[in-house]
């Protein structure tokens, strides 16, 4: 069995989770790329070793999907040392208006998900004292207008992350997540590519922009890795400084 590591990343085929697979791969790690569409995956593998890279698509809402991950993963690579769970998507509604059927499909992603990747990872995990780290958002924080669904499940992925952090620490496993904002990803693509969006954005951000997924992944390598070996249970915005702000409007500017 090789030295080298190995994470599962969710949600691997744009965005964030394909910024964490290149970050991951060029720190050395073994990268498992999981996600529902398999030419996306393909894509972003193409661009990292073949013989540290694995490709299992699947539906991490799914069960049987998500046992066939872990197997794979344990097969080709021999344990797992860190799972990050960033599969997820975004509904508009609030409530009264979002669908039962749109809400049901982001908890069964976001959080469910959540669920059925840790069920199946935790023995690997425990016999590799690995970590764990889920994206959660700015949104589990706090509220969004029109963001209902989405803000209930990132909600429960920032208390999940904490209860486990609780329940995992005895067995050596360190739970952490991240909380973005508006970062360059496809599922934000409505707000960063619309001036007028980002120009509200900015008017909140001390920094002023919308994040690059490379720099959330940063925050993910850095909770992975041995730098953090005594961090966890931690949620850790990466908001150009949005939750640093009271919600009051800049009177200054």
């Amino acid at each position: 069995m090789s030295d080298t590591k190995t994470a599962i990343i969710t949600g691997a085929g744009s965005g964030i989770g394909a910024a964490t697979a290149k970050r991951f791969s060029g720190d050395g790690w073994n990268v498992v790329l999981n996600g529902r569409t398999k030419e996306k995956l393909e894509k972003v593998a193409g661009d990292l070793p073949a013989e540290r890279t694995l490709i299992v698509s699947g539906d991490v809402s799914n069960a049987n999907d998500v046992s066939h991950l872990i197997s794979q993963t344990v097969e080709k690579f021999g344990g797992i040392d860190c799972l990050i769970n960033n599969a997820g998507v975004a509904e508009m509604g609030e409530p009264g208006d979002l669908s039962l059927e749109d809400f049901e499909k982001i908890m069964s992603i976001n959080v469910t998900g959540i669920f059925h990747t840790v069920t199946a990872a935790l023995p690997h995990l425990k016999t590799a004292k690995g970590s764990i780290v889920n994206t959660s958002s700015v949104s589990g924080i706090g509220g969004d207008w029109r963001m209902f669904g989405y803000n209930t499940s990132k909600g429960a992925v920032s208390n999940m992350t904490r209860a486990m952090a609780l329940d995992l620490g005895k067995y050596g496993v360190r739970v952490n997540a991240v909380a973005p904002s508006v970062t360059k990803t496809e599922m934000a693509e409505g707000i960063h590519s619309d001036e007028d969006k980002m120009e509200k954005v900015r008017a909140r951000l001390p920094l002023g922009r919308a994040a690059e997924p490379a720099e959330v992944a940063s925050v993910i390598a850095f909770l992975a890795g041995p730098d953090a070996a005594f961090v966890s249970g931690v949620i850790l915005p990466v908001d150009g400084g949005l939750s640093a702000s009271n919600g009051q409007p800049n009177f200054a500017a």
